[in-house]
């Protein structure tokens, strides 16, 4: 799977959270980084995000010891890849933004890219919610436990924050939602893109038009078609 220059390096930079802040790595161990970072790149493009640890080790060829000690979970190296491609697919949309007059084109041009560069089959989940319907979304509130030398149990919920880190995930994800936004209303305003689409809608068009084959000629002719009759989809009827 190609990994772009510019967000390889930076997914290097910054792996272990701390954005460079540690001395160099060895030579060694910079290069089983660069290897786990693009193994779980691939695992993950093709078995999803459920897929274990040992799966990236083996194909990284190191340890899967070595993948811990870059990465003290699981969690932290899908935090790592998701916010690599929740980058990317922002620098993607911002590209068919700046670069293409036609609104049409623009919103095309960001899906034929991303569809393309295998971008669906790493979207953070969270991405993939923002169709649902909610009702304006409170903090979240965890059952307080009952005061010592109480009888009674006490119901009162106490306001959890989101960790700093959390607050960086939806920061990435919000700048996403907000270009691709752009791209969705100028088309839909140009009246050629149905007035029913929303940016979820686009977001799982890129999803949807992702598939894993073994055989990457198939693979990118099978995209190609299923993004064709998807786009065909989204346009507006006169």
């Amino acid at each position: 799977m190609h990994i772009q220059g510019s967000h390889w390096a930076a997914a290097v930079a910054s792996a272990d959270g701390t954005g460079g802040r540690h001395a160099p790595l060895r030579v060694d161990a910079q290069r089983n980084l660069e290897h786990v970072l693009r193994a779980a790149r691939e695992v993950f493009g093709e078995l999803g995000y459920g897929a274990p640890m040992e799966d990236v080790a083996r194909r990284a060829r190191v340890g899967v010891g070595t993948v811990y000690r870059r990465f003290p979970s699981k969690d932290v190296l899908v935090r790592r890849i998701a916010d690599e491609e929740t980058a990317r697919l922002t620098d993607q949309a911002r590209a068919a933004l700046g670069q293409e007059d036609e609104p049409w084109s623009a919103l095309s041009r960001f899906l034929r890219t991303s569809v393309a560069s295998g971008a669906g089959r790493l979207l953070p989940p969270q991405v993939l919610r923002v169709g649902v319907e909610v009702e304006a979304e409170e903090p979240a509130r965890v059952p307080h436990q009952r005061q010592p030398g109480s009888n009674q149990p006490e119901l009162r919920l106490v306001e959890q924050r989101p960790a700093p880190r959390q607050e960086r995930d939806d920061a990435g994800v919000a700048a996403l939602l907000e270009v691709v936004g752009q791209l969705v209303e100028r088309a839909r305003a140009a009246g050629e893109l149905r007035a029913d689409v929303t940016v979820a809608d686009v977001l799982l068009v890129i999803a949807t038009a992702a598939p894993s084959l073994p055989d990457a000629a198939q693979q990118a002719a099978a995209s190609a078609r299923l993004l064709d009759i998807l786009l065909d989809g989204l346009r507006s009827r006169p």
